[in-house]
């Protein structure tokens, strides 16, 4: 009888890497030349696509002798456009607006006195972003409990907690909640992206679904929203990360009787596609 195949409700582009996305295909359709200030999206197919188009990825700015460099969409320092400027490179900013609102929001809080706390990985591209040119004094990122108690939050008159927008916010509500406790003039921001959350609710729908046995989470080995996705539905069902058609093992599918997809938000329409259709040369039927 094989089995089904059933999309989540929401996957996929959000509308920040869709606009970055489209703003360095029509660069690269124009025949300008320019290089991209790391992946301008965590896709490796994306990656790919671009250095087709003649839009190679660099990691830092001393790579790069095109007369263009590209931003992403995972944001940068400030301090990186008034380097780029001193270097004579023109700049492609394609840094997502919920990116952009967290550095203006941080900048506000930080002007009114209060400390920041970012959630988040330290070594993400859009938490450097937000903290490279701070004052260390100025402040903290945290993702563990541990984190948190190695801080007495008591000194700070006023603290803002701020997330990083790719991340699954209940995982670290008792991150957060122990910051609050410790300093009861405690603020958070809404910063999880609109697209973050309805993918990431998406996800937990599809796999707690009766007829879904199997959940196939599509995405680059580098995204950190991929890897919620995949972590919110390894907890429901047996699931597995891939980033092509190439990835599927067909052992996954022996006395399967649904097969769920969903996406990150890095991962372009056409690899779900391929997905899919590989799933049905495998014996699979759309829902």
């Amino acid at each position: 009888m094989g089995f089904v195949i059933r999309r989540a409700a929401r996957y996929g582009f959000c509308s920040g890497v869709r606009a970055a996305d489209i703003k360095v295909r029509r660069f690269a359709a124009s025949g300008r030349r320019g290089a991209i200030l790391g992946q301008v999206v965590h896709n490796e197919r994306v990656v790919e696509d671009m250095s087709r188009l003649g839009v190679r990825t660099v990691q830092s700015l001393e790579e790069v002798v095109e007369p263009v460099v590209v931003f992403s969409a995972h944001g940068v320092p400030p301090s990186l456009h008034r380097l780029a400027r001193e270097r004579g490179l023109e700049v492609l900013d394609t840094t997502c607006r919920f990116v952009h609102d967290i550095h203006r929001a941080s900048q506000r809080a930080l002007a009114a006195g209060s400390h920041l706390v970012f959630i988040g990985n330290p070594d993400h591209r859009e938490v450097i972003g937000y903290t490279q040119d701070l004052d260390p004094a100025t402040y903290h990122v945290v993702a563990s409990l541990a984190d948190v108690e190695a801080v007495d939050w008591s000194r700070y008159e006023h603290i803002t907690i701020f997330y990083q927008t790719t991340l699954n916010a209940e995982e670290y509500e008792d991150v957060v909640r122990a910051i609050e406790r410790a300093n009861a003039a405690t603020r958070r921001a809404e910063t999880i992206c609109y697209a973050t959350r309805e993918n990431q609710e998406a996800a937990r729908r599809l796999a707690a679904a009766a007829e879904i046995d199997l959940v196939l989470v599509i995405g680059g080995r580098h995204s950190a929203n991929t890897k919620h996705l995949y972590d919110i539905c390894a907890r429901l069902k047996p699931s597995h990360l891939i980033q092509g058609a190439a990835d599927i093992d067909p052992a996954w599918l022996g006395g399967v009787r649904g097969v769920g997809l969903t996406a990150g938000a890095s991962t372009p329409d056409y690899v779900m596609a391929e997905v899919e259709a590989r799933l049905v040369e495998l014996g699979g039927r759309r829902a």
